[in-house]
């Protein structure tokens, strides 16, 4: 035999070597519960509700009155005295027609009211669920009852990966 068919060869039983040492190969279980594992989950939220609050209005006053009046009564104080007490008859004028052109140009104001605003209140609140995060899987394999925790609800039947291997003393 030449020496590329001896390799070939060597190869070929090496690569052999695993599979006679172990056999891997699949099955099925019949599942006899499934028993959901559940956890807690927070998921707040808010909750908003609408409330009407009275709010006091200021009364509406208009300034007209006052500055005509004023112009008015220093016109007239002006034309009282002389010198110094020309100047303080004129800003007396002035100030005692501001306050009665303001009370006259003012008697038929509304007063101040009161309305309602709504006003939007919100808070958050705690929103507990209860979520399956894997499941307990009990099943039998020829007479044999197994348990194991698995990620999804597996059926009435589970697949399984069954390895077999010499034991060693």
């Amino acid at each position: 035999m030449n020496l590329q068919a001896k390799l070939m060869v060597s190869a070929l039983c090496l690569s052999a070597l695993p599979l006679a040492q172990a056999a891997d190969f699949e099955d099925f279980g019949r599942v006899i519960r499934v028993t959901p594992q559940m956890e807690q989950v927070n998921r707040p939220r808010q909750e908003c509700r609408t409330e009407y609050v009275q709010v006091q209005q200021p009364q509406q006053r208009s300034v007209g009155g006052s500055i005509i009046g004023g112009v008015a009564g220093a016109l007239l104080g002006s034309q009282v005295g002389g010198g110094n007490g020309r100047t303080a008859a004129t800003a007396a004028g002035a100030i005692a027609g501001a306050v009665v052109g303001d009370r006259i140009d003012n008697q038929n104001a509304q007063p101040a009211g009161v309305t309602e605003q709504a006003v939007k209140q919100c808070r958050t609140v705690d929103h507990w669920e209860s979520r399956a995060n894997g499941y307990e899987v009990v099943y039998d394999y020829r007479g044999r009852n197994y348990t194991s925790v698995m990620s999804y609800d597996p059926g009435q039947r589970v697949r399984l990966r069954v390895s077999v291997e010499p034991m060693q003393q």
